[in-house]
């Protein structure tokens, strides 16, 4: 029984604290803002937020490896323009999202690649990745490229009704989509079982016969293929590239993990946690927009506040888990001892 209930509060207690959390910033925006409680505002989390969604999730793989990708944030810059520029020399839309998936695949390769082979630390590699990436953007051109493509206006501005007055982007349907694909590869494949083991411990994962090395360049090959995507979405979105765009996002997709439970330590975290941090974020940032006089800076003061009230309680859990481990170990050798005696 004593063990059910360490189960329970030690591989749960994050996601379930990040659900409170969700629902009482949402109880609290009802109580004080009029037109709060609504469905269009909820929806609007999602609208408003699907490439972060999208992006948090790739990062999340990494992150439960116990690496980090800084280069998110540029490559959905580089990927903004990349497609304005060919939208507006003609190209087919669908192959301008063909190349921006490519160029995200090479990217996240690329950086895996080097993390692996010479052994460089991720925090290094994706931090040369971040200022490659914005530097290309910024050779491709300074200015804002406006998008006027057909088919580009006609997915941003497409509307899917729901029940009542109330509806969502395909945006979020391919950001949902994304996330149930990331949910089932994490708990029902042999890649998924991989991350998880070489998140936990690289050497046991090797001694258990894993593909340690070609599991670390597939999470980065992931995470850019995550932030292509998410810069096609946020390309519908925003209909424009701009080398400017989203910087320091790099920050919100770890912080969104943080929230939704994904240890920094590695090998731990459900993989829906990263879309609740991201609607965590943004409930926040809804209720200083309806709040009307607050600076968005108040957003970042209360992720950062979050952070640290969720990265002390990982802190807790991980150390409990210790606590218990080196109390089993002491309890095996007591009975070794005595079966020795005996």
């Amino acid at each position: 029984m004593n063990s059910f209930r360490f189960r329970i509060g030690s591989n749960h207690i994050i996601i379930l604290a990040t659900l409170l959390l969700l629902v009482m910033l949402y109880g609290t925006g009802s109580l004080m803002y009029n037109g709060f409680f609504s469905l269009q505002v909820f929806l609007n989390l999602f609208i408003d937020n699907a490439y972060l969604i999208i992006i948090a999730t790739g990062m999340a793989f990494v992150i439960i490896t116990g690496g980090i990708d800084l280069s998110v944030a540029s490559v959905v810059a580089l990927v903004s323009m990349i497609s304005a520029t060919l939208l507006n020399q003609g190209m087919n839309a669908y192959l301008v999202m063909a190349v921006s998936l490519l160029v995200g695949l090479a990217f996240g390769a690329g950086q895996g690649y080097l993390i692996n082979k010479f052994g460089l630390h991720p925090w290094i590699v994706t931090l040369a990745g971040m200022f490659l990436g914005r530097g290309l953007a910024y050779l491709i051109g300074t200015d804002s490229i406006v998008i006027s493509n057909e088919i580009y206006t006609q997915i941003s501005s497409y509307k899917i009704r729901l029940f009542g007055d109330g509806f969502i982007s395909i945006s979020v349907v391919i950001a949902l989509l994304f996330v149930l694909t990331a949910i089932f590869v994490g708990r029902y494949t042999g890649f998924g079982r991989a991350v998880y083991a070489l998140g936990g411990s690289e050497r046991s994962a090797v001694l258990m016969g894993l593909p340690a090395a070609g599991t670390t360049i597939a999470v980065y090959t992931l995470s850019g293929f995550c932030s292509a995507l998410g810069g096609i979405v946020f390309t519908f979105y925003m209909l424009s590239g701009n080398s400017l765009h989203l910087m320091g996002m790099e920050m919100d997709a770890i912080a969104a993990c943080v929230i939704g439970g994904i240890l920094l330590t590695g090998g731990f975290g459900y993989l829906v946690g990263p879309t609740l941090g991201v609607l965590c974020t943004g409930i926040i940032q809804t209720m200083i927009i309806f709040q009307g006089t607050l600076s968005s800076w108040w957003t970042k003061i209360a992720v950062g506040f979050l952070l640290f009230l969720f990265m002390a309680l990982q802190r807790l859990i991980v150390m409990q888990k210790e606590k218990a481990a080196g109390g089993k170990i002491k309890i095996d050798r007591k009975i070794a001892k005595n079966d020795v005696k005996m």
